[in-house]
C-alpha cells in the first residue's frame, strides 16, 4: 500500500488497556495457558454470529489441558443464563469436578451476581482478564477465530436453527475429533485422549 501511495479508510480502534486488576477476580490465570491434567484450568468466552435477521451468542467452556471444548450453549441473549448455561453443561459432563480455575474476561454474564453464584455452588475460583487484554484470553480468542475463518460462511446463517445446528457440528465434532491443533502435537483433543 505504502509503495501504490495508498492509505487505508479503515478506522483504527484504540483499546484502553488497564493495568489494575477487576475488582471481581484477580487475573489468577496470568497467561499460563498450560494445565497438567484435565478440570484444572478452564476458561470460557462469548461470541456473536449472524443468524438470518438477529445476532445468535454462543458461550465456550475449554478446558485448557488439551484445549477440549466442554461445555457451549447458544441464545438470542448474550447474558448470565447463556453463559451458566455452558458451564454447567461443561460441569455436568466432567462429573463435576472440584478446584477448578475458571477464567474470563471482565464482561457482564461473568460478572454478574447469578454466575459468580454459580461458580460458587460448584466450588470453582474465578479468574479474570484484565480489561482490554485479548491476550490474556488468549486460547479462546484462537478457537472463535478458527470457528469464524474455518467455518461459518462469510454472509452468516439464514435462520437461528442453521447457525445452532452447524456451530455445534463445528464445536462437538470437528473441533474436538477432528481439527489438529498444534498444542497437542497436530492431534485433535480427542485424539490425544485416546493416545494417552
Amino acid at each position: 500500500m505504502a509503495e501504490a501511495g495508498v492509505e487505508s479508510k479503515q478506522p483504527r480502534h484504540v483499546y484502553k488497556v488497564a493495568k489494575v486488576e477487576s475488582e471481581i477476580a484477580p487475573n489468577q490465570l496470568n497467561r499460563e495457558f498450560d494445565a497438567e491434567k484435565p478440570n484444572q484450568k478452564w476458561t470460557g468466552d462469548v461470541t456473536y454470529i449472524w443468524a438470518g435477521t438477529q445476532w445468535t451468542y454462543l458461550a465456550v467452556v475449554m478446558d485448557l489441558h488439551r484445549r477440549e471444548l466442554i461445555g457451549w450453549a447458544m441464545s438470542d441473549s448474550p447474558d448470565s443464563e447463556l453463559t451458566k448455561r455452558a458451564l454447567t453443561v461443561a460441569y455436568e459432563a466432567r462429573g463435576c469436578p472440584k478446584n477448578v480455575m475458571f477464567h474470563s474476561d471482565q464482561g457482564c454474564h461473568y460478572t454478574s451476581v447469578s454466575f459468580r453464584r454459580l461458580l460458587w455452588r460448584y466450588r470453582m475460583t474465578q479468574s479474570m482478564s484484565r480489561r482490554g487484554n485479548c491476550w490474556d484470553n488468549a486460547p479462546m480468542e484462537r478457537f472463535f477465530r478458527s470457528l469464524k475463518t474455518e467455518w461459518i460462511p462469510k454472509s452468516g446463517y439464514h435462520s437461528p436453527s442453521a447457525a445452532k445446528a452447524d456451530v455445534l457440528r463445528y464445536v462437538t465434532w470437528y473441533y474436538n475429533r477432528v481439527r489438529p491443533h498444534s498444542y497437542n502435537g497436530y492431534e485433535s483433543p480427542i485424539t490425544k485422549i485416546k493416545a494417552a
